[in-house]
């Protein structure tokens, strides 16, 4: 078994378990030599005890890491260690397309596009190579944040082709994907790459696969014999030239798909133009491939008349082994339902409640979740707290008191205790920048004045901070800092303020203002007339600001006319 900080190769440094699988587990690890994660592949079970596998599995391997192309994983190295047979990839931090497909169950058409025509490109580059995946499906397609397809597990689907394939003669893979002419038995060609995209993308464009079954020969049965369902049966929507790609990839008769998946790369490119609308629905040319309707070691022969004189001839015997088969598969199905009742409730997994392990150390958290029910992520996350002491548990998720299935994973939050702010010398800069930048970390910040000795020395340096306490190092959360700016003001023009200006610059710089009213009907009223100290002057804060401001004249009142009677004139 592979475990955390286990080096492979003394190079590739394990970190965590990314996906098992009964063919290999997969692991995320830091390649200590080029400093970089990777993703290392490993063997496990029969398939790494078997040595003719093992040498093709290394062989092939090897002719897939000659690939290079922007939509394949790329392979950097083959090996083995301590009986530990690996491949080392790219590391890919994406999802696989089956999980898309079941987060979005079905994606816009040109979204599908997108994707398929970067894996045809991907696999006609493989063609190229005369290197044949043989074993497409979702699970083994990556796709990124953004949008880039990856095609992965070259090295392990080439060397599965081999005789060595299973102990049993059954097929690889997910049979969902697979060509009827490997269903039936016969070797894989590029043409069989071609129909495993075309039902992929079937399902890409309607969340859903084409042929189901309750096993792998009931869906190998469908795949051979019955044609694929139509998309715009399921959508209406879809373009006849969309649905035109899929029955020609998934033609049962290999002759009647695209000769090379380059065709099918350039369909895609050109599917949604308007040109493409009225298009009519494929015709196959060749008829589609009887033999196909056969299955190794099940037989299913409808046409011959020989044959059925054969069967007649021996139709006593026939109907007796009939009736005993009869009764067999009577006994199967009564099994069968007896099976289907009961096994929901044999195999039910219970559902537990998450326990709150908050503030226990990660020992007894992780002995907590597991005597519950639970299986523990091996990688635990960090963050910091202002409540939970540093190496403690913080969280889980699923959060405590969660009801989940039991053997559910969870993942543990430890804390790295109050997050420390670093401080740095802040002399020169804005006073009022810095304080703001250091509340929003979470500071108290005072601002205070510091007398200098030459006042002179500080023309456009008013709001520049000329000392902190502390000088420098780490602080918590509501700790303090005080910046200290010089006690000197640089006086403006103050004949271009407003009213509102002025007040806000003696405010600013703690000065007393004095304001004396000019009457004056030769500037506009308001407007500063004069200051008591010139642009440029350089004062200490808090001291005299003299200004004066224009004011409209008062109307000058003329006396009444008096009659020379004495009375007055109304």
């Amino acid at each position: 078994m592979i475990t955390k900080g286990q080096k492979i190769n003394d190079r590739y440094e394990i970190i965590r378990v990314l996906g098992e699988g009964g063919m290999a587990n997969v692991y995320l690890a830091n390649d200590v030599i080029l400093n970089r994660k990777v993703a290392v592949k490993v063997l496990r079970g029969d398939l790494a005890n078997d040595e003719k596998f093992v040498r093709r599995f290394q062989r092939e391997a090897l002719s897939a890491s000659s690939l290079n192309h922007p939509n394949i994983v790329e392979i950097y190295d083959v090996g083995e260690d301590d009986g530990n047979f690996y491949i080392v990839m790219e590391y890919i931090d994406g999802k696989n397309l089956k999980q898309l497909i079941k987060r979005r169950t079905k994606l816009s058409l040109p979204e599908v596009i997108d994707i398929m025509k970067q894996l045809t490109d991907g696999i006609a580059s493989a063609h190229d190579s005369f290197i044949i995946h043989r074993d497409i499906k979702p699970q083994n397609m990556l796709i990124l944040d953004n949008g880039l397809v990856k095609i992965t597990d070259f090295g392990i689907a080439v060397a599965l082709n081999s005789t060595q394939l299973t102990q049993t003669n059954s097929v690889m893979g997910s049979v969902h994907y697979l060509p009827p002419e490997q269903a039936a038995g016969k070797g894989a060609t590029f043409k069989s790459d071609i129909y495993s995209l075309g039902i992929l993308m079937y399902e890409l464009v309607t969340g859903t696969l084409p042929f189901k079954g309750d096993n792998a020969v009931e869906i190998a049965l469908k795949q051979l014999k019955e044609p694929i369902p139509s998309v715009r049966d399921f959508d209406s929507s879809i373009p006849q030239s969309v649905e035109n790609i899929i029955l020609k990839a998934c033609a049962k008769n290999p002759r009647n798909r695209y000769e090379n998946v380059r065709d099918m790369y350039n369909d895609l490119c050109n599917c949604l133009d308007d040109s493409m609308k009225d298009v009519e629905k494929v015709e196959y040319e060749y008829k589609e491939y009887e033999e196909l309707k056969k299955v190794k070691d099940v037989e299913v022969k409808e046409e011959e008349e020989e044959e059925i004189k054969k069967v007649k001839k021996k139709e006593k015997s026939g109907n007796k082994l009939a009736w005993v088969i009869g009764i067999i598969i009577g006994i199967l199905v009564i099994a069968g339902v007896t099976l289907i009742l009961l096994l929901p409730k044999l195999t039910k997994i219970p559902e537990i409640s998450v326990p709150d392990v908050s503030n226990l150390n990660l020992a007894q958290a992780e002995k907590k979740l597991r005597e519950a029910g639970f299986i523990i992520n091996e990688k635990e996350e960090e963050e910091y707290s202002d409540k939970i002491e540093e190496g403690k548990v913080i969280r889980t998720n699923p959060q405590a008191n969660v009801v989940r299935k039991k053997g559910t994973s969870v993942t543990i939050y430890i804390s790295m205790g109050t997050e420390k702010i670093k401080i740095e010398d802040y002399t020169g800069q804005n006073i009022y920048e810095v304080k703001g930048k250091l509340e929003q970390l979470g500071l108290k910040v005072s601002v205070e004045s510091q007398n200098v000795d030459d006042v002179t020395l500080y023309e456009d340096k008013e709001d520049k901070i000329i000392d902190q306490n502390p000088k420098t190092g780490e602080l918590y959360k509501n700790d303090q800092i005080i910046l200290y700016y010089p006690n000197v003001v640089v006086y403006p023009d103050l004949t271009e303020y407003t009213l509102n200006d002025l007040q806000d610059f003696a405010d600013k710089y703690e000065l007393s203002l004095y304001i004396e009213e000019v009457e004056t009907d030769s500037v506009a009223e308001g407007t500063i007339i004069s200051q008591n100290r010139i642009k440029g002057t350089l004062i200490v804060r808090g001291a005299e600001l003299n200004v004066k401001i224009a004011v409209a004249p008062k109307a000058i009142e003329t006396p009444s006319e008096v009659p020379s009677n004495g009375e007055t004139t109304e």
